[in-house]
């Protein structure tokens, strides 16, 4: 049986489908610790090749410099689970594809791998394209790895959501 977070994607996924269609616009995503669902969850949706054009998964620190682009010493300085490296990552994207607009997600999923700084729950999500900018949001999420990541994916589509319906994106 689905869980509500599960049916809360593929709702969502659906209504930003038809966002997307309605104004013409293709996403590309970004993904590490949701390593690949957001992607996923998109192309769940009958129709999406219409609007979907490619996602990066891109979990080594080492594959998001590579494959997209992102800063080598952003990295190192404050670490893959950040806001500047989750936005490198949504800049990558639109470099890269002929994408219109990108999500992009990094984060502790756990169980381990949590600091003080950085607890496991922790996820940057950043949405954007080339005329607005980026929108990022850092999150604190509770529960098992599974939980983190679905979450991940369900409030990732939710902020591209925000940011495609409204003119200056809500944070």
């Amino acid at each position: 049986m689905a869980s509500y977070v599960e049916i809360d994607i593929h709702l969502i996924s659906k209504r930003v489908g038809a966002l997307l269609m309605e104004r013409g616009l293709i996403v590309g995503t970004a993904e590490s610790c949701t390593g690949g669902w957001v992607a996923q969850a998109i192309t769940a949706v009958p129709g999406s090749s219409a609007w979907f054009h490619s996602g990066f998964v891109t979990y080594s620190n080492q594959s998001k410099i590579d494959q997209l682009g992102v800063d080598s010493d952003s990295v190192d300085q404050f670490g893959a689970v950040s806001e500047i490296v989750v936005e490198s990552m949504v800049n990558g994207v639109l470099a890269k594809t002929t994408s219109d607009c990108a999500i992009a997600t990094s984060g502790v999923a756990g169980p381990g791998g949590g600091t003080i700084d950085k607890p496991v729950g922790t996820v940057w999500i950043s949405v954007g394209d080339a005329t607005k900018g980026v929108t990022t949001k850092k999150f604190l999420f509770t529960g098992g790895r599974e939980e983190v990541r679905l979450r991940s994916v369900a409030e990732s589509l939710r902020l591209l959501e925000a940011f495609l319906t409204h003119d200056k994106p809500q944070s």
